[in-house]
């Protein structure tokens, strides 16, 4: 049985970024996109996301052979995530040593909520 998560009911994809933002102090800015990489929301400029994340998300999958449930990236000068769940896809970037499995689980939870609310449908 999968433990009760106390998040919030997150309605929309701008509230998902949000969220991220007020949860996460490493987190240097996110994209929620749809499925087929159209970009729902994101911190700062939806325009400067679209590519970079729809790139990350891309490399991620043709890295596994096969759509990825997440991914990671460290580089010298930060990190890079992106979980996917259902028909929606969350891209992060964050700063240097952010515990990994904590910023994965926040954006899946993130994710979730989000599609319970009928986002991604």
């Amino acid at each position: 049985m999968t433990p009760s998560i106390d998040a919030p009911t997150l309605p929309d994809a701008a509230r998902a970024v949000e969220y991220l933002e007020e949860i996460s102090r490493e987190l240097r800015g996110c994209a929620i996109l749809s499925e087929d990489g159209k970009i729902l929301a994101a911190s700062g400029d939806p325009d400067a996301w679209g590519d970079a994340a729809r790139e990350l998300i891309a490399a991620a999958d043709a890295a596994g052979g096969e759509p990825v449930a997440h991914a990671h990236v460290a580089t010298g000068e930060g990190e890079a995530f992106c979980v996917r769940e259902g028909r929606l896809v969350a891209v992060a970037a964050t700063e240097r040593f952010t515990l990994a499995s904590l910023m994965l689980f926040d954006m899946r939870i993130a994710l979730q909520r989000l599609a319970a609310a009928g986002a991604g449908s």
